[in-house]
């Protein structure tokens, strides 16, 4: 997983706001899940796993269709709305995503443990490898609000401004998690090296 630094400029990129209402409405949530169910599958799999994963796309389209006189294209981007039925219904699933966490942190060590003794690439991997045991139970500790923001703009590559209409809350306290994350992930990773070295 790649965590970057980068911010959203102020004005964010032209956004996707259809009306979901009338008699295209059919044709509208088709050409929607054309365009998100692929990448909100790779977002939600690396959440819950691959056939999980399967499902809850499915829901997702299913519950926004149901709700979709709910939807105000006003307030957030089909693309935020989609994504925030679909986090919401993968926090349902947060013991299953836990145990997810847990097992690549166990995979990793394992994997790292099988490879040491190769060098080049696979000291590469070990190295990858390693990263991921450091991070994954750190994000499994992480609360709902500070995972699902993580998750979404580092897995799902929403923008700071994407996430903040996903999850309802203001911009400022989606950066404010960010940053707080990034911090606690750095200095993880910080110390876990310096421990490495001695």
């Amino acid at each position: 997983m790649t965590v970057t630094d980068t911010t959203d400029a102020d004005h964010p990129p032209p956004e996707e706001r259809p009306q979901l209402a009338g008699p295209a409405v059919a044709q509208e949530f088709a050409r929607l899940f054309d365009q998100y169910a692929v990448p909100m599958h790779r977002y939600l799999a690396r959440r819950v796993g691959a056939e999980q994963a399967h499902d809850l796309v499915s829901e997702t389209f299913l519950t926004a269709f149901r709700q979709r006189e709910s939807y105000d294209p006003a307030l957030a981007a089909a693309k935020a709305w989609l994504y925030g039925i679909a986090t919401n219904l993968a926090r349902r699933h947060v013991r299953q995503e836990i145990r997810g966490l847990q097992a690549t942190a166990r995979a990793g060590r394992r994997e790292a443990d099988n490879l040491a003794a190769h060098d080049g690439l696979v000291a590469e991997r070990v190295d990858a490898q390693n990263l991921a045991r450091r991070i994954a139970p750190a994000i499994a500790d992480l609360s709902d609000g500070d995972r699902d923001v993580l998750l979404l703009t580092s897995w799902a590559g929403l923008t700071t401004v994407e996430v903040a209409d996903a999850l309802g809350i203001p911009v400022g306290t989606v950066r404010s998690r960010l940053h707080r994350v990034r911090r606690q992930l750095r200095t993880l990773t910080t110390s876990e090296e310096a421990h490495d070295h001695d």
